[in-house]
């Protein structure tokens, strides 16, 4: 049966309403979440940025989910760090936390300081810190020379099963480079041609694992509400790589809305009003060859004088931030039959 989850969006939401997304989504019958891992939103639009290994404790502490994150050790993250922190997580939650390891984007790794690498110099650095990672989860210690240093780091708490090391990929020749190192793939949804090329790629490879696929949605009850929600909240995401891995703040994303036109903004979200229909679309990704989905609806729960998220300092959106009501919706409509989806 297809896992059936909902992706967190900490670039969106504030963590205290996402933590009540978190086991809403539980309550209505989604089987798993995951999360974002950044430092600052793809738009300003979006407004927040919590921190993902914060939240994932508590989120993992109050929910019976499996969760998962996409970090992108190297630059902001060392990954004896990162092994650090799968570890713990792993050790208090036994089975029920992955970890994707990514080459990462500019607009989160700059604030180091450093200069930021070209994406071979990225993807050979993201190699070293996953072989560092695992040999640290192994249980070695691990000195290590090269686009990233480690001196004599070891574990002292390791979990009693490895937590999974996924690969994240937006192209073919991605998928294919993780193959040969991953215990599974996720990747975004986009034109299904390149969906199943991906899949092939990886397979082809002789990659290992599930393959889960995030697929960003904006539903609400009509279409001119869904559709507002969005151009208002997703257009900066429309910009993809490389362009998307290169520029260094959100404002810079901001800058080339105007020239975004909403047939690319449908391409980049499924944008629907009617749950049938949605369910359709959907599973039709799914069958391209993946085992997991994780639906990604592009909103927050943050309405004009909402108390009971005062820090949030929400404002008027379209369709009032939908995200409970998607939730409700998708436990109905979505949950039960996407499950029965196969490749």
């Amino acid at each position: 049966m297809t896992v059936v989850g909902f992706h967190h969006s900490h670039e969106q939401i504030h963590p205290r309403a996402l933590l009540e997304a978190a086991r809403h989504a539980q309550d209505v019958g989604f089987d798993a979440g995951m999360c974002s891992d950044h430092w600052a939103p793809w738009s300003a639009t979006q407004g927040h940025s919590g921190y993902a290994w914060t939240w994932l404790g508590a989120a993992l502490a109050t929910t019976e989910l499996p969760f998962g994150v996409v970090n992108a050790p190297g630059q902001r993250y060392h990954p004896a760090v990162v092994a650090q922190a799968v570890a713990t997580l792993g050790a208090m939650f036994p089975g029920r936390f992955w970890v994707a390891l990514g080459s990462g984007e500019n607009v989160n790794e700059h604030i180091t300081g450093d200069r930021w690498p070209s994406k071979a110099e990225r993807d050979a650095r993201l190699r070293e810190c996953v072989d560092v990672i695992r040999a640290l989860l192994d249980g070695e210690e691990v000195t290590h020379d090269g686009l990233v240093r480690v001196d004599r780091a070891r574990l002292w708490t390791l979990p009693a099963e490895r937590p999974l090391l996924i690969g994240p990929a937006v192209t073919p020749a991605t998928a294919a480079r993780h193959a040969d190192w991953a215990d599974g793939l996720v990747t975004v949804n986009q034109d299904p041609a390149v969906l199943r090329e991906v899949v092939d790629a990886y397979r082809s490879a002789g990659g290992r694992g599930t393959i889960a696929l995030q697929v960003h949605v904006a539903w609400a009850p009509d279409e001119d509400a869904a559709f507002a929600l969005a151009r208002e909240q997703w257009t900066a995401n429309v910009v993809g790589p490389p362009v998307a891995w290169d520029l260094d703040t959100p404002e810079s994303f901001d800058a080339l809305v105007p020239n975004l036109t909403d047939d690319l903004v449908r391409r980049s979200v499924l944008v629907e009003h009617d749950p049938a229909r949605l369910r359709d679309r959907v599973a039709a990704l799914v069958a391209l060859g993946f085992d997991a989905v994780y639906l990604h609806q592009v909103a927050t729960d943050e309405k004009p004088g909402d108390d009971k998220h005062p820090a949030a300092e929400p404002t008027s959106t379209p369709a009032d931030r939908n995200l409970r009501a998607f939730l409700d919706m998708a436990g109905e409509h979505l949950v039960p039959q996407l499950r029965e989806v196969t490749a």
